[in-house]
């Protein structure tokens, strides 16, 4: 007869503390990197009816000045200053084809500080200047049916709404 060697009890239940651990450095990362993902300084931008769509806005390239609710100014994500902003989209734009600006405000920043930023950015020789806002959501809401019966299903749709607005 050969050798047979007792084996111990096998372990029933797994072992979920190195799991959690590695649930917990991913809790980790992700509470790290989410807010370097956004891409702007979030303003509570205007409403608008008659919006137009403008893909462009939503390039990496694209520069964005925010006005915040208190008046302060943002370039892409960096706060800046009114005397400064002018210099810096000079050198931003100044190897750029498309010379477009787009600002964006918040709906109750003070009027007097959105136009003074526009100012500044006309005078950095800024072809166009984009005025970003939020579309409206509109109640969709069938209209009452005609009365003889007659009509066409087209008549009762819609237009869907788009995200920015150009002036």
């Amino acid at each position: 007869m050969g050798y047979k060697p007792k084996v111990g009890a096998q372990m029933a239940a797994p072992n979920v503390i190195p799991m959690a651990d590695i649930m917990l450095v991913l809790l980790i990362i992700f509470m790290v990197v989410t807010p370097m993902l956004q891409k702007s300084t979030p303003v509570d931008m205007a409403r608008v009816n008659n919006a137009r769509e403008m893909q462009d806005a939503d390039k990496d390239d694209a520069i964005i000045v925010a006005v915040t609710r208190d008046g302060t100014i943002y370039l892409k994500n960096t706060k800046t200053s009114k005397d400064d902003i002018t210099g810096q989209i000079k050198d931003l734009i100044a190897n750029r084809l498309d010379k477009t600006v787009y600002v964006k405000s918040d709906a109750r920043a003070k009027y007097g500080d959105v136009v003074a930023v526009v100012d500044e950015i006309r005078s950095a020789g800024v072809d166009q200047l984009g005025l970003l806002t939020e579309q409206n959501e509109q109640q969709r809401r069938t209209p009452p049916p005609p009365p003889n019966g007659t009509g066409s299903p087209s008549a009762a749709k819609q237009p869907t709404g788009v995200k920015h607005s150009k002036a």
